[in-house]
């Protein structure tokens, strides 16, 4: 895999794209061209915590300027996936792989309906990373990416060549053969931990030291696995509620993608977190009343930035 496009200049997408530009040719896409001009006019990206490092990856706005990708990787929000996928279109070519490592559900069937199910691999990563300004971010935890095909020949054995490849730009990765696992052990914990930081403006690790938010996460994470249960999915762990425990302590000081949307006043992923437990378990006919709350309460925030009281107010 010579040329890799990174889609997207967010925390994850900037992190990816500077790490793996330590093993070959790395773009990275945006789809802004006055900021990618930005990124690239202030020497690439920059960051900070875990490790210190400049890499000065080419970032552009125009496909034309790269051509054909051996791996596109999609680091965009949920909601943009299609729009971004179709910018991305004219860089796939017959041996282009498209994997995804993005929060919540429908990434993957939305990739794979694109370019078909022998060009998709799907992917989670516990990489955590905060954007400091355009193309810079700070390094808070290296956990592990895992990734996997859907049940493809061609796209098993991408999924392993990506594994080296990410190996190699000091990445720990797995190889899983239960993508609807894979997918839906993140998703539980996304929906513990995002809203809820989103809402109360704490970090991961914040949310252990209250005895009431630890109850609201709990009910969140119990209520999706009851969801996950009824689906028939094998999760990668045998207690949710524990492991979205040990990624707040592995994340303690990680600030979560929503809180971050939230802090600037951006749309959220919440209806492909909290909102797919919700539906799904309408679906099953499974109560889910904290994820509806905290969906509720997201979108709340969503519709109401310009309102919002900032700080205290004198009366008299």
């Amino acid at each position: 895999m010579k040329k890799i496009v990174v889609v997207g200049p967010g925390a994850v997408g900037c992190l990816f794209a500077g790490m793996l530009s330590r093993c070959g040719e790395v773009w990275l896409l945006d789809h802004d061209p006055a900021r990618a001009k930005r990124i690239v006019s202030q020497g690439g990206i920059f960051c900070e915590g875990m490790e210190t490092w400049n890499a000065k990856v080419p970032v552009t706005a125009e496909t034309g300027d790269i051509g054909t990708a051996d791996l596109i990787i999609m680091c965009t929000k949920s909601f943009h996936t299609g729009e971004a996928l179709m910018h991305a279109r004219s860089l796939i070519g017959e041996q282009t792989t498209v994997l995804s490592v993005q929060n919540g559900i429908g990434n993957v069937e939305l990739i794979h309906k694109i370019v078909g199910e022998e060009r998709t691999v799907a992917g989670v990563t516990h990489q955590a990373a905060v954007l400091k300004g355009e193309g810079r971010i700070q390094h808070t935890f290296n956990g592990p990416t895992v990734i996997g095909a859907l049940k493809n020949k061609r796209a098993e054995e991408q999924a392993k060549k990506i594994k080296t490849l990410l190996t190699k730009a000091g990445m720990k990765v797995k190889v899983s053969d239960n993508i609807s696992g894979l997918l839906w052990s993140k998703l539980i914990i996304n929906a513990g931990i995002n809203a809820l930081s989103a809402v109360t403006c704490l970090e991961n690790g914040g949310l252990l030291e209250c005895q009431e938010a630890r109850g609201v996460m709990a009910a969140a994470v119990e209520e999706a696995a009851r969801v996950a249960k009824r689906k028939r999915i094998q999760l990668l762990y045998a207690d949710p509620v524990k492991q979205v425990v040990l990624a707040c302590r592995n994340f303690r000081y990680n600030r979560s993608s929503m809180l971050q949307d939230v802090l600037k006043k951006k749309r959220t992923e919440i209806d492909f977190i909290n909102g797919v437990i919700v539906a799904e378990g309408r679906k099953y006919k499974i109560a889910t009343p904290v994820n509806e709350t905290l969906l509720r309460l997201v979108k709340t925030l969503e519709q109401t930035y310009a309102l919002r009281v900032e700080g205290q107010r004198q009366t008299f």
